[in-house]
C-alpha cells in the first residue's frame, strides 16, 4: 500500500461525474461512500488505488470512483485482483463482488484466495439475491423466502459466508452493515492496513427484490463486537461463536485477525532477498533464436 506522504488526499479526488444508477435506498450508496472515505482517511491517492468490480449491482460502481478500475467477468474478480496485487504490491487493491458471483460462480476463487492469503481487500456485497438480474435466489438467500425464480422459496441450506470462510483459516474476517457508513469506513481502513487477504462481508439491503431483510431488519439486529466486554478478535474460537447467528443478534466488526501471518508473496522462497516488484521486472526478450529452433 502506498500512502501520500507529501500531499493531502481529499474526498473530491475520488469524485466521478457519472451518475449512480442503483435503486433508491440501495445499500451500495453507503458502501461507495465508505470506500472513498476509507481511502481518503488512509491518505491513498487514486493513482495508487486499483478498484476491481464483479458483474452485478456492485459493478455499477466501477465508473463512479476515480482511480484505476477494472470491471471483470462474473465470479472472476478475485482472480484478476489477486494477480494485480501480486504484480504490484505498492498498489492498494480493493475488489468487490456480490453473494451470487462469489459464493456460486466464483466460489473456487474465493476458497483459494483465503488459502493463499493474497494481500488485498475483498468487499463481499451480500444482499442475499441476484439483484442485477431482478431477484433470483442466491446461495445466501434465506430458506422459504419467495424470489422471482423460486416463488415457493429455496429448499437448499443458506450459506453463512463467514462461517464458511472461517473453516479455511483466514487471516482477516470482518462483517459490517451498509447502513452504518462510519463503521464500514473503519473496517475498510482496517482491511487496507492488514497484511493479507481481508474479507469484509457487507450485509446489504436490496429494496427492490429482497423483502425479507430490509434496512430496518438489519438495523434492529446488528451489534459491534468492539463494544463487547472481553471480546478478543485474535481468538478463532470466539470468532466462530459470534458469526453463527444471522437471525437474532448479528455480530459486526473485525471478528478475527491474525496480524503475524506473512502474506502469499512473502512466503515465496524464490522471492527472498528481492526488493523489486514483479511488474517492474517485465522486460522485452528476443525470441528469434527460439523460433528458429523449431522451424
Amino acid at each position: 500500500m502506498s500512502k501520500c506522504d507529501n500531499c493531502t488526499v481529499e474526498y473530491k479526488d475520488f469524485y466521478s461525474e457519472n451518475i449512480y444508477t442503483w435503486c433508491t435506498n440501495c445499500g451500495n450508496y453507503g458502501i461507495a461512500a465508505a470506500t472513498k472515505r476509507a481511502l481518503v482517511e488512509e491518505q491513498i491517492q487514486p493513482k495508487d488505488t486499483l478498484m476491481c468490480f464483479d458483474i452485478g449491482c456492485n459493478g455499477n460502481g466501477a465508473d463512479k470512483i476515480e482511480g484505476y478500475r477494472y470491471h471483470g467477468l462474473h465470479g472472476r474478480v478475485i482472480s484478476f485482483a489477486s494477480g494485480a496485487a501480486l504484480a504490484n504490491p505498492e498498489l492498494t487493491v480493493i475488489a468487490s463482488g456480490g453473494d451470487g458471483g462469489t459464493i456460486s460462480e466464483g466460489i473456487g476463487h474465493f476458497v483459494h484466495a483465503i488459502r493463499s492469503d493474497y494481500n488485498m481487500v475483498f468487499l463481499l456485497h451480500n444482499n442475499a439475491n441476484y439483484g442485477l438480474t431482478t431477484g433470483q435466489a442466491s446461495a445466501t438467500t434465506r430458506q422459504d423466502v419467495p424470489m422471482n425464480s423460486s416463488p415457493d422459496g429455496v429448499s437448499a441450506e443458506t450459506v453463512n459466508v463467514l462461517k464458511f470462510a472461517m473453516g479455511l483459516n483466514p487471516s482477516f474476517l470482518a462483517r459490517t452493515f451498509s447502513g452504518d457508513v462510519k463503521q464500514m469506513t473503519e473496517i475498510i481502513r482496517a482491511g487496507i492496513r492488514h497484511n493479507g487477504f481481508s474479507i469484509i462481508e457487507i450485509l446489504q439491503s436490496c429494496p427492490s427484490y429482497n423483502k425479507a431483510t430490509p434496512h430496518e431488519w438489519y438495523q434492529e439486529r446488528v451489534y459491534d463486537v468492539f463494544f463487547e466486554k472481553d471480546y478478543d478478535n485474535s481468538d478463532p474460537i470466539a470468532a466462530s461463536r459470534v458469526i453463527d447467528d444471522l437471525d437474532n443478534r448479528i455480530a459486526t466488526g473485525v471478528l478475527y485477525q491474525d496480524s503475524n501471518r506473512p502474506n502469499f508473496l512473502e512466503k515465496q522462497k524464490n522471492r527472498e532477498g528481492i526488493s523489486t516488484t514483479l511488474v517492474s521486472e517485465v522486460q522485452r526478450f528476443d525470441i528469434t533464436e527460439l523460433k528458429n529452433k523449431y522451424r
